[in-house]
C-alpha cells in the first residue's frame, strides 16, 4: 500500500506540472496584480473549482465573507488568542473526484473538499494541512492558516477525504478510510504546488506539512513515506499508530476500564490510570474526556480497523460497561485480536524513518491522546531508525490535547497554540535559512507573561 500511494504520488506530480495543451500564461499566473484573473485558475485533477478575490484571506476576513467555517475549529484555541489579519489574495474552494459524500460544506455533499489561499504578497512557501479528528477542511484557519498566511505562506488544507461520525464506511478493506487520508493530503500537495507555479510564475522554493492530533499523524506519514514532496513538518500532538502496541487502540480501552472505578473511589483505579499513560496531574480533565471523547474516539477508529469485533454493530455500544464481553469497546483488547486487525493496522503504521526535518510538540498533561505511550515512543522510533539528527521534540509541561479546555483550568492547563506557532518559525528557518532549532528538552510552565499568545522554544 506505501509503495502503491508513493506511486501515486508521483504520477500526480508529472500531470499537474505538465502544462496543459495551449495553455497560456495569464496576469495572474504570471505573478501580475492578482484576482483579476483569479477565475482562470484551475486546480490539477479537481472535479470543481470555485475563485474568489478576498480583502482578508485569515479569518478576520473569511468569517465575515463566509469563506471559512467556525464551527470546524470550535475548541482548537484559547478564548483571547490573538490572530494576525489583513492578507488579501486569491481563495479557491473546491473537491477532487470521490466517491463518498460525508462532506455537506457549501450543499456539495462530496468528500475530498479542499481550500487554497493564495496571499498577494507571497514568500515563496507553501504550507499544506489536514484536519484533525473527524473535522473538515477549514479545522486549521485559526491555529495554523492564520499564521503562515500573515508570514506570506500560501495555505491549503483538505478534509483527507472522508469526515464525521461515520467515516469508517468509506472503503472496501479495514483501514481504506485511513490510508485515504494519506493520499488526500499528497494530492493536495501536489495540486497547490501546481496552483502556485502557475498563479505566481514560479514553484514554491519550500513546501511544509503541518497537523494536529490525526493531522499531525498525517504529516509523519508524509515525511516516512513521499518526503520528497516537502522541507519538513510540524507535528502537533501527533496520534501514533503502530502495528504493536502500544498505539492508540492499547491506551483508550484501559481509561474506559479504570475511570468508571475512579469515580466510584475503587482501590487502585488512579494507578490503573497512570499506568495507561495518563498522568496523574491531569485528573481534573478525565472527566471531560471519558464524556466526550474517549469513548467515541475508541469506538470510531477500532471499527475502522477492527469491524469484526462488534459483528454487524456499526461502532460499537456507547459507554459499555466494563465485562460486557465481546462486542463492549471497554473491554478491547487490542493484543489479543486476530493477525488480520493487526495487518490492517500496519497497513497504515508509522516507522519513525522520516527523510526530512521534523519538529513535534506535546503536551505533558494530553489526555486523549497520553505523552508517554504517544511521541515520547514516536521520537523513540525515529532515534532508532538512525533519524534522530532531523527530529526536534519539544514537551510542553501542561499542554493537553486542546487548547479549549484553558477556559476551564487556567492553572492547570497550559495553551499549546503559541508553542506551536513559535515551532513552525523555527521549522522554516531550520529549512530555508540552515539555523538549527532548540534541542529537544521539556518546556517548564512560564513563571508570567501572557500563556495564551507567548511561548519561547
Amino acid at each position: 500500500m506505501k509503495r502503491q500511494l508513493a506511486c501515486a504520488a508521483a504520477a500526480l506530480l508529472l500531470a499537474a506540472l505538465t502544462p496543459a495543451a495551449g495553455a497560456t500564461p495569464t496576469e495572474a499566473d504570471a505573478g501580475g496584480s492578482g484576482c483579476r484573473s483569479g477565475d482562470r485558475l484551475r486546480v490539477p485533477g479537481a472535479e470543481r473549482t470555485v475563485a474568489a478575490c478576498l480583502p482578508d484571506l485569515t479569518t478576520a476576513g473569511t468569517i465575515a465573507s463566509g469563506h471559512t467555517d467556525p464551527a470546524d475549529w470550535a475548541g482548537l484555541e484559547a478564548p483571547g488568542t490573538r490572530s494576525p489579519s489583513g492578507v488579501p489574495g486569491i481563495q479557491l474552494d473546491g473537491y477532487f473526484p470521490d466517491s463518498s459524500a460525508t462532506n455537506k460544506t457549501h450543499g456539495w455533499d462530496h468528500d475530498s473538499q479542499f481550500v487554497i489561499r493564495l496571499p498577494d504578497r507571497w514568500n515563496g512557501g507553501l504550507v499544506v494541512a489536514g484536519p484533525p479528528g473527524i473535522r473538515e477542511q477549514y479545522a486549521n484557519d485559526r491555529t495554523i492558516g492564520d499564521h503562515v498566511l500573515a508570514k506570506g505562506y500560501a495555505f491549503a488544507a483538505t478534509d483527507k477525504g472522508n469526515t464525521g461520525p461515520t467515516l469508517y464506511r468509506d472503503g472496501k478493506r479495514p483501514g481504506d478510510a485511513i490510508a485515504e487520508w494519506h493520499f488526500r493530503l499528497t494530492q493536495l500537495t501536489v495540486a497547490a504546488k501546481a496552483v502556485a507555479a502557475r498563479h505566481y510564475g514560479r514553484a514554491p522554493r519550500h513546501t511544509f506539512a503541518a497537523g494536529m492530533s490525526m493531522a499531525g499523524y498525517l504529516v509523519r506519514w508524509q515525511l516516512e513515506n513521499v518526503p520528497r514532496l516537502y522541507d519538513g513538518g510540524l507535528d502537533w500532538e501527533g496520534v501514533l499508530l503502530t502495528r504493536k502496541s502500544p498505539n492508540l487502540l492499547a491506551t483508550l480501552p484501559p481509561a474506559l476500564r479504570a475511570y468508571p472505578r475512579v469515580l466510584a473511589g475503587e482501590p487502585g483505579a488512579r494507578e490503573a490510570m497512570v499506568a495507561a499513560g495518563y498522568p496523574a496531574e491531569s485528573e481534573p480533565l478525565w472527566e471531560s474526556h471519558y464524556r466526550t471523547q474517549w469513548d467515541s474516539f475508541q469506538r470510531l477508529i477500532r471499527e475502522e480497523l477492527d469491524p469484526g469485533y462488534d459483528g454487524a454493530t456499526e461502532a460499537g455500544t456507547p459507554f459499555c460497561r466494563e465485562g460486557t464481553g465481546k462486542g463492549c469497546d471497554t473491554d478491547y483488547d487490542y493484543a489479543s485480536r486476530p493477525r488480520a486487525v493487526h495487518d490492517a493496522v500496519g497497513r497504515v503504521s508509522l516507522t519513525g524513518r522520516i527523510a526530512r526535518p521534523l519538529l513535534t510538540v506535546h503536551g505533558t498533561l494530553d489526555a486523549l491522546v497520553p505523552i508517554g505511550p504517544g511521541s515520547d515512543r514516536y521520537a523513540r522510533l525515529v532515534d532508532r531508525a538512525g533519524r534522530g539528527s532531523l527530529h526536534r521534540y519539544y514537551r510542553v509541561t501542561g499542554g493537553n490535547h486542546t487548547d479549549g479546555l484553558y477556559a476551564a483550568h487556567p492553572r492547570l492547563v497550559r495553551p499549546l497554540l503559541p508553542c506551536v506557532r513559535d515551532a513552525f518559525d523555527a521549522l522554516a528557518a531550520w529549512a530555508e535559512d540552515g539555523v538549527a532549532p532548540p534541542p529537544s528538552r521539556t518546556l517548564p510552565r512560564p513563571g508570567g507573561g501572557d500563556p495564551v499568545n507567548s511561548c519561547a522554544l
